[in-house]
C-alpha cells in the first residue's frame, strides 16, 4: 500500500483579506495619511491619459494632423 501523500495547491497570486490589509498599512506607513490622495489622483490621471490614447480620444492632436 501506498503513503498518502497530500498534495498543498499553490497559493501564490491569491490575495485575502490579511495579505490587502496588511499592504495597505505599510503604504499608509511609508507615505503618511496626507500624500496618499496626491499618489491616488496622480494615479487615476495615468490611468485615465493611458485609457485615451489607447482609444484615440487625446485632445492634443490637431485635426490638421489627419488631413
Amino acid at each position: 500500500m501506498a503513503p498518502a501523500i497530500a498534495l498543498k495547491q499553490s497559493t501564490m497570486g491569491k490575495l485575502g483579506v490579511t495579505e490587502i490589509v496588511l499592504i495597505l498599512a505599510v503604504i499608509l506607513i511609508l507615505f503618511g495619511g496626507k500624500k496618499i490622495p496626491e499618489l491616488m489622483r496622480g494615479l487615476g490621471k495615468g490611468m485615465k491619459e493611458f485609457k485615451d490614447a489607447s482609444r484615440g480620444d487625446s485632445k492634443d492632436l490637431d485635426k490638421n494632423e489627419w488631413k
